[in-house]
């Protein structure tokens, strides 16, 4: 895989209302190492990058406007110069600000990483690649929690993780390790 030289890194809701007990058990405990990997090749590379944070409509969320559960953890804070972008539903690219930005800036090629890998992870990457982004979604910076499928059936967060990245992998998006990743460099 070949990396432009402004391919975006896209950092998905990674607020402190992440660590909220509320939200269960989750997988992947490793996840925010890979994404700061990343981060720090592309701050390195001076690659552009967009931190995304979720505002909910909802009282009861987490993210809930004014709280602490909307702000960043501290080891995402961007940077000067770096993108922020707000947005109240799981796709990022419904704040259509977004695909604005990449497309001024001539980018074709944006890597996904954070949370939640079935909800605003998935939403976000197949927008993308149905708007003719390249889309990359490294599997191991990007995590889930347990949860009952359609039917009601108990599913772990590594199934859950596993089913949303079989969704987007080959139709939407390519889903590979970090490593390999920052080995196409």
């Amino acid at each position: 895989m070949h990396l432009h030289s402004n391919t975006t890194l896209i950092i998905i809701d990674m607020q402190q209302g992440m660590n909220h007990p509320k939200l269960g058990r989750r997988n992947n405990p490793d996840a925010e190492s890979q994404m700061l990997a990343l981060l720090q090749a592309w701050r390195q590379a001076g690659r552009p990058v967009i931190h995304v944070r979720h505002f909910s409509r909802s009282p009861d969320s987490v993210f809930w406007p004014e709280q602490s559960g909307v702000e960043y953890q501290p080891a995402f804070m961007p940077l000067p110069g770096e993108r922020e972008l707000r947005k109240q539903v799981p796709d990022a690219f419904s704040a259509r600000v977004l695909q604005q930005w990449l497309r001024d800036d001539a980018i074709t090629q944006v890597v996904i990483v954070g949370v939640i890998t079935n909800n605003s992870v998935e939403s976000t990457a197949r927008s993308g690649g149905n708007l003719g982004f390249e889309v990359i979604v490294p599997h191991d910076a990007c995590y889930t929690f347990d949860g009952a499928d359609f039917f009601g059936t108990p599913r772990t967060a590594e199934e859950v993780h596993g089913m949303s990245l079989g969704n987007l992998h080959g139709e939407y998006a390519t889903v590979l390790a970090t490593r390999d990743l920052l080995a196409a460099d």
